[in-house]
């Protein structure tokens, strides 16, 4: 009985020990910096463009924008492998990537801070297609940044410290961008005005400075492995075609499984984000009240729930964590199509911001912990990229049509759906717990009980 109390007081005390750990520090300043041109280009672009005049379906088509996240494994190779001239040299393969991914960001975040969606879509389309791009390029480096940077037991623990950095960029991208577009426009409340939302992206755009900062003070990992290599052909053979080749023979049959949980297990949440924006306006909430609501105190229970997941799967294992993040995930999304009756209700909004971020942050930690564990570190960075652009692309896709969906059939029915597509997720957890096993990856230790 001492000893079991004696092992549990030393394992939750390791557990804050880890939280604690300068990398994982680390990881809390480079997660702001990934978390940052998400919305900016996805959520709270939708609020721009919905306050500037711009219908649904336009909305829903230009999220395809988000698809660059779920081709990224395209040019991860690339990421993985090629050296950055001067920078790589100076700063490691590593840093020099995510330095110059950040520039790209911050290049588009400039852009679309000069342009006005009212008279000219088109050019915050291309601007925010940048943004997408360096996003994706940063997510690459950074991803596999945080997987050579600690063993199996602690990518939970990086995973949450990602989220929490992560979800504190959004609140600074949806509150954040929000409540400097309500102080700086010129005009009341609730009419557009195109000057406060160029400023609040000029204002984004110098907060990536916080990633980059932190890269210029954090060290290249010791052990990433550097080869030299004498030809076009072998360097095609290492960058492109081995990392996909490992991943095949080590899984064999089962990676199509776990493939395919990878596709679809974020499908809820992806589809129903594109809209959320659009309905906030649509119902008559204000910037204040969606900044205050669901950027702040729905990040907030957010990162809760990444510390909750973080946790849990240390201390439970990923694949039960998994089933639970899906099972909330899809039954959150209910919680929608409940308030879509409700008009305007800013209770009843906190009441399901609370559940579905809640949710959200669970279910995030245990899949970033779970992709993180089926990679060989040898190849982190174009497998990783591979797992985490699959997870976006079927979503992203689909949800192009959610603004076609919602002038069709109205926020009820659009929201109920959601919740539907994500029921199949839970049969394939289920599967891929019973089929694909731990021991199948090199290099990897054994994480679920």
């Amino acid at each position: 009985m001492t000893t079991d109390a004696q092992n549990t007081k030393q394992s939750w005390s390791g557990l804050f020990s880890a939280y604690t750990k300068t990398t994982t520090l680390r990881m809390f300043f480079l997660g702001f910096s990934a978390g940052l041109p998400l919305l900016l280009v996805l959520g709270t672009l939708g609020f721009w463009l919905r306050e500037a005049g711009i219908d649904r379906t336009t909305i829903g088509y230009l999220s395809w924008i988000g698809l660059i996240y779920g081709l990224k494994w395209v040019w991860a190779p690339l990421v993985d492998r090629l050296q950055i001239p001067l920078l790589s040299t100076l700063l490691g393969r590593r840093r020099a990537w995510l330095l110059s991914a950040q520039l790209l960001v911050i290049g588009g975040l400039i852009g679309m801070s000069l342009s006005d969606p009212s008279k000219q879509v088109h050019m915050i389309a291309w601007f925010a297609l940048l943004v997408a791009f360096g996003s994706a390029t940063q997510d690459i480096a950074l991803d596999a940044f945080r997987i050579e940077s600690a063993d199996t037991k602690l990518q939970g623990v990086l995973a949450a410290a990602y989220q929490t950095g992560y979800r504190f960029a959004m609140i600074w991208a949806g509150a954040g961008a929000l409540w400097l577009a309500a102080r700086a426009q010129e005009s009341q409340a609730n009419i557009y005005d195109a000057k406060g939302w160029q400023f609040a992206y000029l204002c984004m755009a110098a907060s990536m400075s916080v990633g980059l900062i932190t890269v210029f003070f954090s060290k290249e990992n010791q052990f990433v492995e550097k080869e030299q290599l004498h030809s076009f052909k072998t360097w095609m053979r290492v960058a492109f075609l081995n990392p996909f080749a490992d991943f095949i023979q080590r899984y064999q049959w089962q990676a199509i499984l776990i493939l395919g949980l990878i596709a679809v297990y974020r499908i809820s949440d992806v589809v129903m984000g594109i809209m959320a924006n659009p309905f906030y306006v649509d119902m008559g909430y204000t910037k204040d009240e969606v900044a205050s609501v669901t950027k702040v105190f729905g990040v907030i229970m957010t990162l809760v729930g990444a510390f909750i997941g973080g946790g849990l799967t240390v201390r439970f294992g990923i694949h039960r964590i998994l089933m639970l993040g899906a099972v909330l995930s899809a039954g959150s999304n209910i919680l929608f199509s409940w308030l879509a009756t409700r008009g305007h209700d800013v209770t009843g909004l906190i009441f399901v911001i609370s559940a579905d971020n809640l949710s959200s942050g669970i279910a995030s930690a245990a899949f970033i912990a779970y992709l993180s564990s089926l990679t060989n570190i040898s190849y982190s960075a174009t497998q990783y990229a591979l797992f985490s652009s699959m997870m976006l692309l079927i979503p992203k896709w689909l949800a192009g049509f959610s603004g076609l969906f919602v002038d069709s059939y109205g926020y009820q029915t659009f929201f109920m759906a959601t919740a539907i597509i994500g029921l199949p997720v839970l049969i394939l957890v289920w599967l891929v717990d019973r089929q694909a096993s731990p021991p199948l990856m090199p290099q990897m230790e054994k994480s679920d009980s």
